[in-house]
């Protein structure tokens, strides 16, 4: 059974993502686009954040959003080296090509790849080509501690760390997870139908004991967590999506 990555959660405060909004604003630099890195657990609500900030920062400047899921090795090449049961573990991404489309997107169009929720693999369909805008939030996994001192060209400008109570980001993995598999009893192409032949309750307890004890958490508190060390700014969310930081 491979790692599964679910996709948005329940919208943040609108109070606390324009605060956020306006200390970003403050971080452009005129000459180069502003590389942003939004990370923090599976389930924690970063492409939500994302989307939240984007919305906000559009009226403004030159803003995109982009998910670190279009730099997992594709399923046959994860497949062939073991590492199906890891997706969305460190060595699950291709480093070198994350880093080499944030250094090109600096100053020329560069072609972001993406992952696809159906099909649970890279789609080259997907595929997006970004121009150098005035901020680049690139939100997911995948992400190694910056370097000291000034950062490299292919390394985010900025790191952000989107943390919360441990048994908060469960409960909303829980509840995505459930809300993916209701929603496939009318998908036959969803990755989630896979999952239609057990119970309600067999399902949920499926996804704390095998997918959420076995795989996301691991991930959590043996890389992921780390990287909050790491971030050049935390943020605190809690149980009612509040942020503070």
């Amino acid at each position: 059974m491979p790692a599964i990555l679910t996709g948005p959660a329940s919208p943040p405060d609108s109070e606390g993502v324009a605060r956020l909004a306006d200390r970003l604003h403050g971080e452009i630099n005129d000459n180069c686009p502003l590389i942003v890195a939004l990370t923090g657990s599976v389930a924690c609500g970063k492409s939500t954040l994302a989307a939240s900030l984007v919305e906000i920062l559009s009226r403004r400047v030159a803003v995109e959003t982009i998910s670190t899921d279009g730099f997992l090795h594709p399923n046959a090449v994860l497949e062939e080296r073991g590492l199906m049961m890891r997706k969305g573990f460190p060595e699950s991404y291709d480093n070198d090509a994350m880093a080499e489309a944030i250094a090109r997107v600096r100053v020329l169009p560069a072609v972001f790849p993406a992952h696809s929720h159906e099909t649970y693999d890279i789609d080259p369909a997907l595929a997006r080509t970004i121009s150098p805008p005035d901020i680049l939030i690139l939100e997911g996994l995948g992400f190694e501690p910056p370097s000291a001192g000034d950062r490299r060209a292919g390394e985010p400008d900025l790191l952000i760390y989107l943390d919360a109570e441990t048994e908060h980001i469960e409960a909303w993995f829980l509840e995505r997870f459930m809300g993916f598999w209701h929603a496939a009893e009318h998908d036959p192409a969803s990755f989630y139908q896979r999952f239609r032949g057990m119970s309600e309750t067999e399902a949920r307890d499926f996804a704390r004991t095998e997918v959420w004890e076995k795989i996301n958490l691991p991930n959590l508190e043996n890389h992921i967590l780390p990287l909050r060390n790491h971030a050049d700014w935390v943020l605190l969310k809690d149980a009612d999506h509040r942020l503070s930081f």
